[in-house]
């Protein structure tokens, strides 16, 4: 910003700048829009200010959960979930994700009723309120898409003209040949009016996730003021959920549209603007290609984005006993200037994302992580390419299981060594670290919730009782070596800025056994190594000292799934 800009002003000319990508034939839509959004962020600037959000560093990490993934009897679930993470987890991680918790039909919370309210099932906004004063908190927006139930849907086939132009009903005119799909399910769903008429409605996910019209300025208000509401509600971070579907144009794919970047340009330069270190991080589960071009320039589009090429490439790696594929795609990493980074997970509440790993796993090497999560319980999903063909969309498994194998799977502390192994390459690498509750706890999955479901994600979805959670981590060596392998590292990372989200990082090449990085400046660096190769492994060529020990060391053998992070003199 110049000298002698006013925030308003450089919000102004950015909202512009984006309008005019959104309605270019119009300019008089978007010069309204344009004056919408300003006032909206207006009536806003009180609440926001009040907020706090720390800057992330070396000391920042996330914890993946539902509302409701810890239950007790008689408590609200948010309420358990603050217990859990001040007497469990502790310090060791810096953020808390929540997954929707709002009212929802469908797809474990991914079918929004209302954006606004909390599912009261799980506590209410009283609750959230609490969990902020301890925790940094991000919300889900599930802007794409909304429930069947919601009123938004409910007031469109009523009639309500509020509501008019909310959705997408693609006529003849409209050319969907080449739209890509994350779903095996018809494009489009009928449903009937109150009128009687039926009427054709696009559906992305499903039919009980309808689709908004993301290029009517109303909806863009409407999303714009939910987004603004979390963040009033204590949001540091917002997650934007399937958001490369989010525009629409016919003949065109429908997924990474100039529209859909233009949008979350306009949330960026809001949230720069009202509230400052706010962080938007987008899910785009596709290619790596894809993923990365909503980095943006750096500085005017996400602050993050997830890393989907990183679950099946480590998975791979250990499976393979060979760390050359993950390490070529660690070494071809590149972020734009301006401050961006990689939100880093192996695990989530979905699957296995298989489409990041096209361009990077040969068709065999993809097989094989399908055969080894089917060797241990699990299950692949699919997905409808554009030119019809299905193919591998995910992999549904807890992750833990599909790392150990079969050959690993009743010993449980070598289950935990190669966990804690996994995620010691997680930590090692540039950007933040993110843990699925799951992961963290060392579950295994729950078959039997998957099959009763139907539901193939809920093989990692299971709720945990908080007090026989307790008492697991006490007489249960998988979740206990798991949690404390994973602190510890948390802990040390958090002391040292060779492991800031924007430290600088080069991959190692001290062969195919072993995965190796440096990060940090010249004079101040780290090497962090993790045996990926089943066998022992000596390296003779470091020296330094072991951050994790305080040793010295020159040479070191690393035994099976064994790492090193150690500081170079």
């Amino acid at each position: 910003m110049s000298p002698g800009t006013t925030p308003s002003v450089a919000l102004d000319a950015r909202l512009r700048q984006q309008a005019s990508t959104l309605f270019p034939t119009q300019p008089e839509i978007a010069e309204a829009l344009v004056g919408d959004l300003c006032a909206l962020v207006d009536s806003y600037r009180g609440y926001l200010a009040a907020r706090i959000r720390p800057v992330m560093d070396e000391t920042t990490s996330y914890f993946i959960t539902y509302g409701d993934s810890f239950t007790r009897e008689g408590q609200a679930p948010l309420r358990t979930l603050g217990d859990v993470l001040s007497h469990i987890v502790g310090d060791a991680v810096s953020d808390v994700h929540l997954l929707p918790m709002f009212p929802w039909t469908s797809d474990d919370g991914f079918a929004v009723v209302d954006h606004r309210e909390i599912n009261p099932a799980l506590g209410n906004w009283d609750d959230v309120e609490t969990l902020s004063r301890d925790h940094v908190l991000m919300f889900d927006f599930v802007a794409n898409h909304v429930s069947a139930s919601s009123h938004w849907f409910k007031g469109a086939l009523s009639g309500d003209p509020l509501y008019t132009d909310y959705f997408i009903s693609p006529g003849p005119d409209f050319d969907t040949s080449r739209v890509v799909r994350p779903r095996t399910t018809p494009l489009t769903h009928h449903f009937t009016r109150q009128d009687g008429t039926t009427v054709s409605v696009w559906t992305t996910f499903g039919p009980d996730q309808i689709d908004v019209n993301a290029s009517s300025p109303a909806v863009l208000l409407n999303l714009t003021d939910v987004l603004l509401g979390y963040l009033a509600r204590g949001a540091t971070t917002v997650r934007l959920d399937a958001i490369g579907y989010l525009c629409k144009e016919s003949g065109t794919t429908c997924i990474h549209l100039p529209s859909t970047h233009a949008v979350i340009k306009m949330w960026r330069a809001i949230v720069d603007d009202a509230a400052p270190g706010t962080r938007i991080l987008t899910e785009t589960n596709v290619p790596h290609a894809d993923n990365i071009t909503y980095l943006g320039n750096g500085d005017d589009e996400a602050h993050m984005v997830y890393q989907f090429a990183l679950p099946p490439l480590v998975l791979h790696t250990f499976v393979s006993g060979n760390s050359e594929k993950l390490s070529a795609w660690a070494a071809s990493l590149e972020l734009p200037e301006g401050g961006a980074t990689w939100f880093n997970f192996l695990a989530s509440h979905d699957g296995v994302g298989m489409r990041p790993a096209e361009r990077l796993l040969s068709e065999a090497e993809r097989e094989k992580l399908v055969e080894r999560v089917v060797a241990v319980g699990g299950a692949a999903s699919f997905a409808t390419a554009a030119d019809g063909s299905q193919g591998d969309y995910e992999l549904n498994v807890s992750y833990l299981d599909a790392l150990a194998g079969p050959a690993l799977a009743h010993d449980p502390e070598a289950v935990a060594r190669r966990a804690v192994a996994a995620h010691a390459i997680l930590m090692s690498l540039e950007g933040v670290p993110a843990f699925y509750y799951h992961s963290l706890f060392g579950s295994s999955h729950d078959v039997d919730g998957m099959r009763d479901s139907g539901i193939n994600r809920r093989i990692n979805r299971e709720r945990l009782d908080a007090d026989t959670l307790l008492e697991e981590l006490s007489s249960s060596p998988r979740r206990s070596l798991v949690l404390e392998g994973m602190k510890q590292l948390l802990r040390i990372r958090s002391s040292h800025r060779q492991f800031s989200p924007y430290s600088p990082q080069s991959v190692l090449d001290l062969g195919p056994d072993v995965f190796a990085v440096r990060r940090g400046n010249p004079g101040q660096t780290v090497i962090a190594v993790v045996n990926i190769s089943g066998h022992p492994v000596h390296l003779t060529s470091i020296r330094g000292r072991n951050i994790v020990n305080a040793k010295a060391i020159d040479g070191a053998t690393l035994p099976v799934d064994g790492y090193l992070w150690l500081e170079e003199e």
